[in-house]
């Protein structure tokens, strides 16, 4: 354990630079993470002793490549990603640095496909299907638009953002809505069945990088990583901060809600790549981990376990109760 006992860590090597981590939200394959490289996915499944009575302490086996020609910029899996149907199917869409979307789908026996997208003129911020079929996917980017694709590749909607759209999120409990966040500060509300935006937030100056809709608290908290600030909304009560909490001083650069926890957070930010994890309804000082690189981070769907993408290698943090 490491800071009074607060957290275990393990590594995961690599023979290059993890660009992009995320681990698959269906409940029956959570087990599973994505790996982003610059020209590939890796798709490992980790086994921890909390979640598999066979594993002495932690374990991970690489199940399969996806060769997607460039650097990877964000991955998002749908939720049809099984392990336990018949046949298996991982389902997941990458967006690469050419500015293309690749879906790719394997049965991890040789039955492979992958669909390209194209439609974004610049880069591809962010990712997510929708939470309960995965038949529609939405995207953000640089282009200042928020695109929304069908089963078949082809775009339904496109909503002008005005500004780079840094990420897009679904909610489980609010299907027909998307949530964007903007780099200016500003975070939007769309509705798919009206076709228009429903409510804003202003998050503050900026630059706001990336944002998160809480898988818990019935939809109601969006947080924010924007300038050095952690920035808290309930979009039950106002447009303007519930809390407002300086993080990283010289930057916070990412965001994320745990997917097993209403309250706990992590960011990632400046000096150095400093990962800093707490409990939101708290405020004790943050379990703050360094390393010489940190990318993207994200959560495990049951667990209190955080990936983080690094210098040849993924970060995986074990946390105690916080």
């Amino acid at each position: 354990m490491n800071e009074v006992q607060k957290y275990l860590e393990y590594t995961i090597p690599r023979e290059d630079s993890v660009y992009c981590v995320e681990f698959c939200s269906s409940e029956n394959c959570s087990q599973l993470l994505g790996v982003g490289t610059e020209a590939k996915v890796s798709i490992y499944q980790l086994k921890f002793k909390d979640d598999d009575d066979d594993v002495d302490d932690f374990e991970f086996e690489q199940l399969y490549d996806f060769q997607n020609g460039c650097r990877v910029t964000a991955i998002a899996w749908s939720p049809e990603s099984s392990l336990v149907s018949l046949p298996k199917l991982l389902r997941l869409a990458v967006a690469g640095s050419d500015r293309r979307i690749r879906v790719f789908s394997t049965d991890l026996k040789g039955d492979d496909s992958v669909q390209v997208l194209e439609g974004h003129t610049d880069f591809v911020n962010s990712l997510t299907f929708d939470p309960d079929s995965g038949t529609q996917l939405a995207s953000v980017g640089d282009d200042q638009w928020c695109r929304i694709w069908d089963r078949d590749g082809n775009q339904q909607l496109a909503f002008p953002l005005g500004a780079p759209g840094m990420s897009v999120c679904w909610h489980r409990e609010e299907p027909m809505k998307v949530m964007v966040a903007l780099k200016t500060g500003v975070i939007k509300i769309f509705s798919l069945t009206q076709e228009e935006q429903l409510m804003s937030f202003e998050a503050g100056p900026g630059p706001l990088m990336e944002a998160d809709w809480s898988a818990g608290n019935k939809g109601l908290l969006i947080g924010a990583a924007c300038g050095q600030e952690f920035v808290m909304f309930d979009v039950s009560v106002s447009s303007r901060p519930v809390e407002r909490r300086q993080i990283h001083v010289e930057g916070t650069r990412h965001f994320r809600w745990a997917k097993c926890s209403d309250s706990l957070v992590a960011t990632v930010g400046r000096p150095g790549r400093q990962i800093k994890v707490f409990n939101s309804k708290h405020q004790q000082t943050p379990i703050t981990i360094s390393q010489p690189i940190t990318y993207t981070v994200s959560w495990h769907q049951r667990l209190p376990v955080l990936a983080a993408g690094g210098d040849q290698k993924v970060h995986v943090y074990c946390f105690d109760a916080l």
